[in-house]
Parts: C-alpha cells; sequence; structure tokens
C-alpha cells in the first residue's frame, strides 16, 4: 500500500515531545520531518499521558456510524467510497444475530499530539490533523483523545477561558464522525529532559506558587516540582481566593457549559487528570535536570508546610506524635535500588514496621482523598450530560518484582508483597462510577530488565483482577509507541481480560493508542495498526481466525488507499 503520509512530517513544523507527560522516562526530543519518532533510549518505560474509554457500562457502537469523510471537500468520489467502506464495517460488525450495541470487542481510540492547540489557541497542523482523522476514521477507529490543558485555557487571568483551538478540534472530529475522550489536564506539560514542548500551569497560578513554595510538591532535600499543586493544599484559598478543587470544578464546568452541545454524542468521556502527567499519584519519579532515571525507586513527596501539617495531625491522632515532624529518613534516594535502603529492603524493612504502616497508610490516603475530592466534583458536573469520568492510574512496574515495591509506594500505592494496593483505588473509582484506566498494557515480561525485577503483565493482571472485584471498568493504553506485532498481541491478550473468574464477555471498555504520529502512518505501520483495530473490534468471542481478519484488513487497506493518499495530498 503506498500511503506515503511522510507528508505529514514535513508539514509539521514544530517540534514535539515524544511524551511529557509519562510514569517513566521521557527521552528526546524529535524535530519536524522526524516528528514522533520512537526514542532511542530508556523505551521500556514511558509511560504516556492518554485518554480512555467509550461509554463502559453499555458496549459501544460501530466505530464507523456516520459518514466518514462528509463535509471534508474531498473528492465526491472518495467521499462515496469512504461511505461503502464504512457500510461494510458496520455489517462485518452486526453478526451472529447481535446489534451494533450488543456486540463484543474494544473500541480503539487514538491519542492527539500534545501541542494539537497552540498556544495562540489555535489549532497546531490543522490540515494534517484533518487529514490523519479522515484515515483513521477509515480504519475503523471508535476517536481519539485530546489533551486540554488548564495552562492554556485559563492561562492570563482567573476565571476567564479560551477555548478557542479546541471548539475547532471537537468540530473537526465530530465532522469525522470520531468521537472525544477529553482530559482535562490540570498539570504542567513539559519540563523533562528533551520536551520541546513547555505548557505550564496558568501564569496566575504560578505566580501564587512563587510566593509560597509551599504550593508545590516538595521532596526531603528541598526540591520543589511544579508539575502540579501539592495536595496538601487542596481545599485552602490558596489560589487568589479559591482552592485547588474549586478551580478544577469551574473549569470543569466551563468546559461543560461550552460543549454541551458535544456531551453524549461527540464527547463521550472526561478522563480527569489528578497529577503529574494527568495521573492519580505523587510526582515520585521526576525525569527533569535528570533527577531520576529508570529504574530508580523515586521519593515521597511530603515535604511541603501542608502535607507535614496533616502528617502532624496523622500522628497525634495516633498517640505517636513523634512520627508527625517527618517521612521516612532512611528511604534512599530517587535513584537507590530497594536494597540499598533500610526503609524498602526486603528484609527488616521499615516498610514492614508499625511506623511503616503508620506513614504509608497516611501517604496513600491522601492520594485517594485528593481523588474522592475531584471525583465528588467531576461527577456532579457531568451528570446527566451522558458522558463517563475516567481516571489515570500509573503502569509502575519495576521492582514489582521485590517485596516492597518501592517505586509504587513512593508514587503512592500502598501495593506490598502483603498488601493489595490497587483495591483501594478501583473502590473508590466504583463510588463514582469512574472508570479505571490503566497503562503498560502493551508490555512483556521477558522484555524488560530482569535485575530491577519488572513484570508489567504481572501488574496488568493484578490490577484487572482489583477491577473485577471492585465491579469498575477497565480500559487500557500503550505505554511506548509500538508498532510492531508483538505489543499488538500483547494488547490484544490483555484486553481480553483472561483472568480467573471472568466471563466470556468480560473485555476492556476501551483502549487508547499512543499517538497519532507520522510513524504510525507509514505503509507497513498502517497495515499492521488496521489488522489491530480489527482483531480489537472483533473481540474475544470472534468466530473468525486471525488470519481471515487479517485478510479483510488487508482488503480495507486497499479500499481506502485512495480516500488516504487524496487526505494526504491535501496537507502541502
Amino acid at each position: 500500500m503506498a500511503l506515503n503520509m511522510t507528508q505529514i512530517g514535513s508539514l509539521v513544523g514544530t517540534p514535539i515531545p515524544i511524551e511529557s507527560t509519562s510514569t517513566e522516562p521521557t527521552t528526546a526530543s524529535m524535530n519536524a520531518a522526524a516528528v514522533w519518532k520512537t526514542p532511542a533510549t530508556n523505551l521500556r518505560c514511558q509511560v504516556t499521558r492518554s485518554e480512555v474509554i467509550e461509554n463502559g457500562l453499555s458496549p459501544p457502537m460501530s466505530p464507523c456510524r456516520s459518514p466518514v469523510l462528509s463535509g471534508t471537500g474531498i473528492r465526491p468520489d472518495l467521499t462515496s467510497a469512504a461511505q461503502a467502506f464504512t457500510t461494510e464495517v458496520e455489517n462485518e460488525y452486526v453478526s451472529g444475530g447481535k446489534t451494533k450495541k450488543e456486540k463484543s470487542g474494544v473500541p480503539v481510540y487514538v491519542m492527539m499530539p500534545l501541542d494539537s492547540v497552540t498556544m495562540g489557541n489555535g489549532v497546531n497542523r490543522k490540515k494534517a490533523v484533518n487529514a490523519a482523522m479522515a484515515a483513521l476514521k477509515s480504519a475503523g477507529v471508535e476517536g481519539v483523545m485530546m489533551d486540554v490543558w488548564w495552562g492554556l485555557v485559563e492561562r492570563e487571568k482567573p476565571g476567564e477561558y479560551n477555548w478557542g483551538g479546541y471548539m475547532e478540534l471537537m468540530e473537526m472530529a465530530k465532522k469525522h464522525g470520531l468521537k472525544v475522550q477529553a482530559v482535562m489536564s490540570f498539570h504542567q506539560c513539559g519540563g523533562n529532559v528533551g520536551d520541546s514542548v513547555t505548557i505550564p500551569l496558568p501564569k496566575w497560578a504560578v505566580e501564587e506558587m512563587e510566593k509560597d513554595p509551599d504550593l508545590a510538591y516538595t521532596d526531603q532535600w528541598g526540591r520543589r516540582n511544579f508539575e502540579y499543586l501539592s495536595l496538601g493544599c487542596d481545599t485552602l484559598p490558596v489560589l487568589k481566593g479559591r482552592s485547588p478543587v474549586q478551580c478544577y470544578a469551574d473549569f470543569m464546568r466551563a468546559f461543560r457549559d461550552n460543549f454541551k452541545h458535544l456531551l453524549g454524542d461527540t464527547i463521550v468521556e472526561i478522563q480527569v487528570g489528578m497529577g503529574p502527567a494527568g495521573e492519580l499519584r505523587y510526582p515520585s519519579y521526576p525525569e527533569q535536570n535528570g533527577t531520576w532515571k529508570f529504574p530508580g525507586i523515586g521519593a515521597f513527596q511530603c515535604y511541603d508546610k501542608y502535607m507535614l501539617s496533616s502528617l502532624q495531625a496523622a500522628a497525634d491522632a495516633a498517640n505517636k506524635s513523634e512520627w508527625g515532624s517527618t517521612g521516612p529518613t532512611d528511604a534512599g534516594e530517587y535513584n537507590n535500588w530497594p536494597e540499598d535502603t533500610n526503609f524498602f529492603r526486603k528484609e527488616g524493612g521499615g516498610w514492614d514496621s508499625e511506623y511503616g504502616e503508620f506513614f504509608l497508610t497516611w501517604y496513600s490516603q491522601m492520594l485517594l482523598n485528593h481523588g474522592e475530592r475531584i471525583l465528588t466534583s467531576a461527577k456532579s458536573i457531568f451528570d446527566n450530560t451522558g458522558v463517563k469520568i475516567s481516571v489515570k492510574v500509573a503502569g509502575i512496574h519495576w521492582h514489582y518484582g521485590t517485596r516492597s515495591h518501592a517505586p509504587e509506594l513512593t508514587a503512592g500505592y500502598y501495593n506490598t508483597r502483603n498488601r493489595d494496593g490497587y483495591l483501594p483505588i478501583a473502590q473508590m473509582f466504583a463510588r463514582h462510577d469512574a472508570i479505571f484506566n490503566f497503562t503498560c498494557i502493551e508490555m512483556r515480561d521477558h522484555e524488560q530488565p530482569q535485575d530491577a525485577q519488572c513484570l508489567p503483565e504481572k501488574l496488568v493482571n493484578q490490577v484487572a483482577l482489583a477491577t473485577q472485584k471492585a465491579q469498575v471498568h477497565l480500559a487500557g493504553e500503550n505505554a511506548l509507541p509500538r508498532y510492531d506485532e508483538h505489543a499488538h498481541e500483547q494488547i490484544l491478550k490483555a484486553s481480553a481480560l483472561n483472568i480467573e473468574g471472568s466471563s466470556d464477555e468480560t473485555e476492556m471498555c476501551a483502549f487508547t493508542y499512543l499517538r497519532m504520529n507520522q510513524d504510525l502512518f507509514q505503509p507497513d505501520n498502517w497495515r499492521k495498526f488496521v489488522a489491530f483495530v480489527k482483531k480489537m473490534k472483533e473481540g474475544k468471542s470472534a468466530n473468525k481466525c486471525w488470519e481471515q481478519v487479517e485478510r479483510e484488513a488487508e482488503h480495507f487497506v486497499h479500499v481506502t488507499q485512495p480516500l488516504v493518499q487524496e487526505a494526504v495530498a491535501m496537507m502541502h
């Protein structure tokens, strides 16, 4: 297939980062025609910004129910071909007496570039994005995920919102018949090594952080992190008379009011950012200035005055006042390994002591309380709008094979050899009917460095079990840009949720693919991607063998070749 999607690269004028919202090492940025290339180093563990789901309670409808390119200005004969293709795809998924609503399978979304909206509130690389959306629709993709940056929309003054570029992007997605997962991105984009796109928090919020540095997460050495406001001040009026949670709620309410005509139809999911990289976690492994490198254990982030005040109150309540003045002092540094430290070592480590239990319970509960507060707001704001709420949880799989699970503990997940740290998170999501979005779905244990006891498959399985117990929907995403069939097969395997006690109907409610970029549209990668989307749509109850699905995918690639070529030609 002669896709010739390389024109996307030449169109893209500004460099963008491989991933600035990562749970793991974000490596070098790329430029212009080489945009979006997979990073050359630390490929194992980049967990990315992403977005999830379709409506988890009722299985998603067919990915192609509206004409693929209606109103796009593409040649009428190609529009006809697209409509014929759409019909063919829809017919294929209405099989075995099932209606489209009842079909099994996992809908696939694709993440958009982090800088899809410019600092001037316009759409970046508009023609390329339009053509790429047309191509994704032709592949049977359900929709796209986009970051809605707090630092762009409410940049200048509190309560003044500029939705300019986002309105245009949402309408573009609607025109192509794509659904949207909108991420309320309350964190900073950029700031890590090699990032070429930086979107800081709103200017007025940064001003307040500069006046009161304790509004920023802080480690035991006094290093401040400006990626996200410390949850220690969640309910305090520290942002020009409003609390951080009030600011987040006001932003979400303004989003709802401005996009109400698209909610539930085009915009089907709101993913609520709750920390760095949009994830419910502490910034325990910051890459900025080389502070942390994979597979270091990270460091606790509880040393701003607001967090310490809460810790002291918890210690007093436990009649252990002496435990309240500081966090663990023997937990090592960012790049230590568990056995390098007294706190995390397997034999006699502080994590397994009475003090360790007290501290880790408090630290993880603070994170759960943060999620609870924001979800309470989000649920009330988006109630009866037809959208699902989701939350992203980081896939911290390094040192997972150790007893203490040190990197998970510093990030706020109280998960050890003796304790399930993901069930309380899933139960909290269940109270608010929120989707649990998890990453590193494409990773296989044997691909990771064995000395660091990385076990992503086991971690994904644990999370799947936790969501099943809590009866919440699970959605996934890949942590790194992967175009190979090994990664696709692992995603298919993980998304089927073939775990003990699961039924034949149990599958992830959606999968979000990293990311819309030049590499995705290279002919060989595109062919594999179309087959992957079809396999995900077939689901684990499919009657067809994979060879048949792949043959049909080749057919669809061929059928849509003129459509894609025409779309690409528009990008000059």
